[in-house]
């Protein structure tokens, strides 16, 4: 049982760390179109 109960934590703190890590590079790609539209705009 303990064996089970430590391959459930170990997969879901990988899938935590991927998520964090997704989330980050959406957030950065949101970022940088943001900038590229403040571009267009101010010419």
């Amino acid at each position: 049982m303990k064996k089970i109960i430590a391959i459930f934590l170990s997969a879901t703190f990988a899938f935590a760390l991927t998520a964090c890590e997704t989330t980050k590079g959406v957030g950065k790609d949101i970022q940088n179109a943001g900038e590229k539209l403040e571009q267009a705009v101010s010419k």
